[in-house]
């Protein structure tokens, strides 16, 4: 099944979908996850992608504008059966070759550190942001024609 191109796609409806809505509890809480939806809706400087496998949503990107070609990634997340097999850093690629990105940057914990590092970004720890719990800022600064 992981052979199977991947479709990404725009979500544009005022429905959330149960399968993304299960994806976003994986990235941010419970509580919350009707309020981020709306934003990606109705805000112009948000955007969210889906990707599918045999029309299946099988993961997540949601993006905010923060310069003309500079996003941050708000969340991303990839059904457990996905995992490791590259659908993360696709979901990255897309969104980078759509927008033509020059920067990228997230705010993680712990647990996505190596995902981001892995991918290329340049991990620095913001810190313990809320008790118990140390953030990292990663960035992704995209190589142009005049860096090769």
């Amino acid at each position: 099944m992981k052979g199977v191109a991947v479709i990404i796609k725009e979500v544009r409806s005022e429905t959330i979908h149960p399968l993304l809505k299960n994806l976003l509890s994986y990235v941010t809480s419970e509580k919350r996850i009707a309020d981020e939806y709306s934003k990606y809706i109705q805000l112009p400087n948000r955007k969210l992608y889906v990707a599918e496998r045999n029309g299946i949503i099988v993961g997540c990107i949601g993006v905010e504008i923060i310069e003309y070609t500079a996003y941050e990634i708000k969340h991303i997340a990839v059904f457990p059966s996905e995992r490791g097999s590259g659908m993360g850093s696709e979901m990255i690629d897309f969104v980078c070759d759509r927008h033509s990105l020059h920067r990228i940057i997230a705010e993680t914990d712990l647990d996505a550190v190596e995902f981001y590092r892995n991918y290329g970004f340049k991990v620095s720890s913001l810190g313990e942001k809320y008790p118990g719990v140390e953030r990292f800022l990663c960035e992704y600064i995209m190589k142009t024609n005049n860096d090769i």
